[in-house]
């Protein structure tokens, strides 16, 4: 790690220089260190920025209570990644690929017009009221991208072979529970005069909410994986649409909003991890840059000092609206093309997704050389955003 902060209830651990960390970053995760139930430190990794309640790219442990804020309102968003066997594409495939999946893939607030098949949905358990509630929407939000940074990208990997990877959460329902159970957590502890930030509200393992929250954000995480398999379903149809001799395999899936139960330092706790990846010993994992620079898939080193986690990508280097104000859309786009890739900035409102919108992803891999290998380089080809 480059620093720890010691002034707080717990340390703050930090996988970046401390002047490397917004301000208001770090406001959050000194509120993070102060809680009550908050243990052993909090971890905050190389490409944290500003979140609401808790930095993006931030680990809370907790005992006995779960933060909603800290997993976020995007339940289960994360990545998955394809390898096929094709060793080159050219432009024109390219293209036509692009345009399928554009064609079967809605993005934004766009949802499918009928209902999917209901067998892409997860199984439900226990009682879940407001996945009920939202079920028939999710039906038609199954197998969609939505907005922000979310993408589906072309790569081609260092290890020779053309890579699928997709970015996207749990839609409209992930949204609808995380501000559901948030909006109760506020309430009871604002009644019980709870010493807590109220962004960052908590629901305690003896309250009759917190079953509930476990088993809807649950659901959502699985929603979240069964849209993503959806979305590459799709994507590789697409494919074999253009190549039809194509073949997939080394499928690999990765959340980096939830939370779970899991055993750090001797003892069971509940691990948050909003915007952040885990990375056990050995497991696999991918760090995306943006659209103009690599992305990485890499295997865990299992770090004990981060809760066995890493960065979920380079991070914001600013907000989408300074974004937007304040850089040069030709020169992006030039950046883009001169590299020859497909990309997504076309109009001035897309510049909160450029390439200098984020943090350098090579520094942000140099500062977590204790967390990951890296195993694959991957460049990117062609991209639809969210």
């Amino acid at each position: 790690m480059k620093a720890v902060i010691t002034t707080e209830k717990i340390p703050i651990k930090l996988w970046l220089e401390e002047d490397q960390i917004e301000a208001g970053a770090l406001d959050q995760a000194r509120d993070l260190a102060n809680l009550p139930f908050a243990f052993k430190h909090i971890a905050i990794m190389p490409d944290t920025h500003l979140g609401y309640g808790m930095p993006i790219g931030a680990i809370l442990a907790t005992k006995g209570a779960v933060v909603p804020n800290a997993v976020g309102v995007d339940i289960g968003c994360g990545m998955c990644s394809l390898r096929t066997n094709l060793t080159d594409l050219e432009t024109p495939e390219l293209k036509e690929i692009m345009t399928i999946v554009r064609k079967t893939v809605p993005v934004g607030f766009n949802r499918h017009e009928g209902r999917q098949d209901e067998s892409w949905m997860p199984e439900k358990k226990g009682n879940l009221p407001i996945v009920e509630q939202e079920y028939d929407s999710a039906l038609h939000q199954i197998g969609t991208l939505g907005g922000g940074n979310h993408f589906i990208e072309i790569q081609k990997g260092s290890d020779g072979y053309i890579w699928i990877m997709i970015h996207s959460g749990s839609r409209n329902i992930g949204f609808t529970v995380a501000n559901h159970y948030n909006k109760i957590a506020m309430e009871k502890n604002k009644a019980l005069d709870q010493q807590v930030p109220k962004d960052l509200s908590f629901i305690p393992e003896d309250s009759e909410y917190f079953d509930l929250y476990w088993n809807e954000m649950n659901y959502c995480i699985d929603f979240a994986l069964a849209n993503r398999k959806l979305m590459m379903e799709r994507t590789k149809l697409a494919f074999e649409e253009i190549i039809p001799e194509v073949e997939f395999s080394h499928f690999i899936n990765k959340p980096h909003n939830f939370a779970a139960l899991e055993e750090h330092f001797g003892e069971q706790v509940i691990v948050h991890r909003k915007g952040a990846t885990r990375a056990r010993k050995d497991e696999w994992g991918m760090i995306p840059g943006s659209q103009g620079t690599h992305s990485f898939l890499v295997k865990g080193k299992g770090n004990a000092n981060s809760f066995e986690s890493c960065s979920h990508g380079a991070g914001r280097l600013m907000s989408r609206a300074a974004a937007r104000r304040n850089l040069d859309l030709k020169e992006e786009r030039k950046f883009l093309t001169d590299q020859g890739i497909l990309h997504a900035i076309r109009h001035k409102g897309d510049l909160d997704e450029a390439p200098s919108s984020y943090k350098d992803i090579n520094e942000v891999m140099a500062n977590q050389e204790a967390l990951v290998e890296v195993q694959i380089k991957l460049q990117p080809l062609a991209v639809i955003k969210g």
